[in-house]
């Protein structure tokens, strides 16, 4: 799996720490770092969602404060589905009910530590289109789409 990550500097921590721990996952096979000293969330988000989209990488994980901007500047991008989640029942909902391709924390919400074993269990995680949540992404898409 490629994963994008991002932060600006309010995330810059917890997001060097899963960063870490992606480039040491046998699941993981590159790791972009769009990160810079001045980066601002909205300008991370966006590129992250659009690396998404480009095909460039698989799922992104974005990092700020809370993780409410990011996701919220990463759902601007047409066709990306962003979420904020810090515990299992919201890390496991994003991707197997909602397809979230982008994973949103916060460094002010989350100890490293419990966003380590989060992430350990996303990378398995899998969306069944048949399922019930299905057909709304679908009414999610139609919407987007007009």
């Amino acid at each position: 799996m490629r994963i994008v990550i991002g932060a600006p500097g309010n995330g810059a921590a917890l997001k060097d720490e899963l960063k870490a721990q992606l480039e040491s996952d046998d699941r993981v096979s590159e790791v972009v770092d769009l990160s810079t000293a001045d980066i601002t969330y909205p300008d991370v988000s966006i590129q992250a969602a659009q690396a998404i989209l480009d095909g460039k990488a698989d799922r992104g994980i974005l990092i700020c404060g809370t993780g409410i901007g990011t996701a919220i500047a990463a759902n601007k991008v047409k066709g990306m589905r962003a979420a904020t989640a810090h515990d299992l029942v919201t890390i496991r909902g994003s991707v197997e009910n909602y397809d979230a391709q982008i994973l949103c924390m916060g460094q002010n919400v989350i100890a490293p530590i419990a966003a380590k074993a989060l992430i350990d269990v996303w990378l398995d995680l899998h969306h069944d289109p048949a399922s019930s949540y299905g057909p709304k992404l679908e009414e999610i898409g139609a919407y987007e789409a007009r």
